[in-house]
């Protein structure tokens, strides 16, 4: 049950009714003057019983710090590099007419702003700026935020903001969606004062709709410049100029993303045909009557460069271009954003924003050996790696890359593995002494693995080493004098162990000068990359097979699994696989069987290989009915090839549909 609080005096007239109205419709009353559009109707729902904000009080904006803006700004760096054309043309356009145009990230905070210098403290005063938080959980209701909550365009028009202090603007706003759909950005107009009638802005909002498409579509192309692509229209003329679809794809036909319109077109088809698998990509030959050899002809076989397919889902006619890339894929190892980065950095990663990130930092701290840093992540997401690309890219290289393991060594021994020990310093001690990883790790760098493992006592003698850059080994009398750079890595919470006593936080604030987080494997947007890196240096480390290659339904299938053992896991069961093959083509039969989808498990796939003329004998018409006469939904059914589906056709006299008459 909503209470009224009592309005403050200082409220205009006109803000007190607007939050009138906002306790109306709280209350469940209906009145003339409520909201028309349902979505602003549900978002102040949200924000009086979900957000719990008070109408009463008007919020003041709230601007960001400026190093909080620059790790916002960093994490859309490269939307922000391409959108740039994009953001000054548009505002070419309606800066006469009194607009601003902001780009927030996806948590609402504004990254990028074009206004009018001479209005400078208004814009300020009303949020209109730099570092502006227009989340709607604390801005309420607002193009922005709520176009972040229902990831769609929308018009907030005056009184349809529920804080009272905004509902002089206007503002329209459209989500700017990765290739995956997700929302990364939000693109928004946005004018102090504006005509009353809500219809002036619905013109805004075409505008802005394009343009967020415009920057969606040019971000796509920059992200999978180095691709196969096809871009497609229903209208021949549009085409090359401005055809709506954008779909990468593999050599072998294989989507590997697509824009807006492409996904649609993918969502019909997989409406129709329900996937096997939820994280299954179809053939570029599924969604179109056609060969993957009709598409990649395209350029050398046709006057114009177009040809015409036919959608299987819809039945309607595409016109389709082929989009080449500049250079062959596989020899692009480094980052797009990143082409400047030393080569064992750049090999960590791709078109993942997490890894970017990663990348970065690292960059920067490569040659700062007073910079201790720790590398936090899950088991096996390749924290040695990055702690080596680290070493290997700065001016260490050439010094010795000492990697300990804090956990696989006995507790009674790390003390004399990590500083060394005398002659006759205790029993069962080499006779003429050791000298400890640490003193080995001299000029170069000590990679301390799972550092949350580390005893306690030998955290202090530890702290005590970074402190003063010297080891007494044991039983010595003088210190050993040491340069090291320290690098240290943990999945476990080293926070929580801090309250739980059993990590010194003094270490702790030590090691974690600077902290680099991995992810999951299962998170990061460059699977493939990282699929097909990690298979290049599984097969090199196998001298006795020559250039292996990776077939596209052993792909789907490591791009579909969930990978708990991270990037380890992966490894190991390419590994596995190269090890088993019988040719040098890894399928999906020759996966471990955790890797393999539910429906077809290694042993039955094995067993329809065999028997695969007997399968397709009795039951294929059936199966092709059944399929919309789909031949790559049949041959994955079976788990046979598309040649031999088409031969047992040939065989029993089976003619699609489409190709009588």
């Amino acid at each position: 049950m909503l209470h009224h609080t009592p309005l403050p005096t200082r409220l205009q007239s006109e803000q007190r009714r607007h939050i009138e109205h906002i306790f109306q419709l709280g209350e469940g009353l209906e009145a003339p003057c409520l909201p028309e559009q349902a979505t602003i109707r549900r978002s102040w729902l949200r924000c009086l019983n979900e957000y719990q904000l008070d109408p009463t009080h008007p919020r003041p904006a709230r601007v960001v710090p400026q190093q909080t803006l620059i790790e916002h700004r960093e994490s859309v760096d490269e939307l922000l590099h391409v959108a740039r054309a994009g953001v000054d043309q548009l505002y070419g356009q309606i800066a006469q007419l009194g607009y601003v145009l902001l780009v927030t990230d996806h948590r609402g905070i504004t990254v990028e702003f074009r206004g009018d210098p001479n209005q400078d403290q208004q814009l300020r005063k009303a949020g209109l700026y730099l570092g502006a938080d227009w989340d709607e959980r604390f801005a309420g209701t607002c193009a922005v935020g709520t176009c972040l909550h229902d990831r769609q365009a929308i018009i907030c028009h005056r009184q349809e903001h529920f804080d009272a202090s905004h509902i002089s603007l206007t503002c329209t706003a459209a989500p700017i969606a990765d290739p995956q759909g997700n929302v990364m950005a939000v693109l928004d107009i946005s004018a102090l004062q504006s005509p009353t009638q809500h219809e002036s802005q619905n013109f805004s909002l075409s505008l802005v709709t394009l343009y967020a498409r415009m920057i969606e579509d040019a971000y796509f192309l920059q992200r999978y410049r180095d691709c196969l692509m096809v871009r497609l229209d229903t209208s021949r003329e549009f085409v090359h100029v401005n055809g709506r679809g954008l779909i990468a794809i593999e050599e072998n036909g294989q989507v590997i993303a697509a824009n807006a319109v492409g996904r649609k077109l993918i969502a019909e088809h997989q409406h129709r045909w329900p996937p096997w698998s939820a994280n299954h990509t179809p053939m570029l030959g599924e969604l179109f009557e056609c060969e993957i050899a009709d598409i990649l002809s395209i350029n050398s076989g046709t006057d114009d460069q177009l040809r015409a397919f036919r959608a299987r889902a819809s039945n309607t006619i595409h016109f389709i271009s082929l989009l080449e890339p500049r250079r062959p894929r596989m020899s692009q190892r480094a980052t797009p954003s990143a082409s400047e980065l030393p080569e064992p950095l750049a090999r960590l990663g791709a078109d993942d924003p997490a890894m970017r990130k990663v990348q970065k930092l690292a960059e920067r701290l490569r040659n700062e050996a007073n910079v201790n840093v720790l590398i936090s992540g899950e088991t096996g997401t390749g924290k040695e790696v990055v702690a080596r690309a680290l070493h290997e890219s700065g001016n260490r290289a050439k010094q010795p890359f000492i990697a300990v393991n804090c956990a696989a060594i006995p507790e009674s021994l790390i003390e004399s593995e990590l500083f060394g020990y005398e002659p006759g310093s205790f029993t069962g001690g080499r006779s003429k002494g050791m000298r400890g990883l640490i003193p080995q790790a001299h000029g170069g760098t000590l990679f301390l693995d799972e550092i949350g493992d580390m005893p306690l006592a030998l955290q202090t003698r530890l702290l005590r080493v970074l402190s003063e850059r010297e080891v007494m080994p044991l039983g010595a009398n003088t210190p050993v004098k040491i340069d090291i750079r320290v690098i240290t890595a943990t999945h476990r919470h080293i926070e929580e162990m801090i309250q739980q006593g059993e990590f010194r936080e003094d270490l702790y604030y030590r090691l974690n000068g600077a902290q680099l987080r991995l992810p999951a494997l299962r998170e990061r947007a460059d699977k493939l990359f990282v699929i097909r890196r990690v298979f290049e240096d599984v097969a090199a480390e196998r001298a006795t097979r020559a250039s292996p290659r990776l077939r596209a339904d052993a792909i789907s299938a490591l791009l579909a699994y969930s990978w708990p053992g991270n990037i380890r896991q992966l490894k190991n069961a390419l590994a596995f696989a190269l090890a088993t093959s019988e040719s040098d083509e890894i399928t999906v039969h020759d996966l471990p069987e955790q890797c393999l989808s539910q429906r077809i498990t290694r042993n039955v796939a094995a067993q329809i290989e065999t028997n695969a003329s007997e399968a397709l004998s009795g039951s294929l018409t059936h199966l092709l009915k059944q399929h919309h006469w789909n031949i790559s939904a049949v041959a994955r059914e079976l788990g046979v090839s598309r040649p031999t589906v088409y031969r047992q056709m040939q065989r029993q006299g089976i003619v699609p549909p489409n190709w009588q008459g």
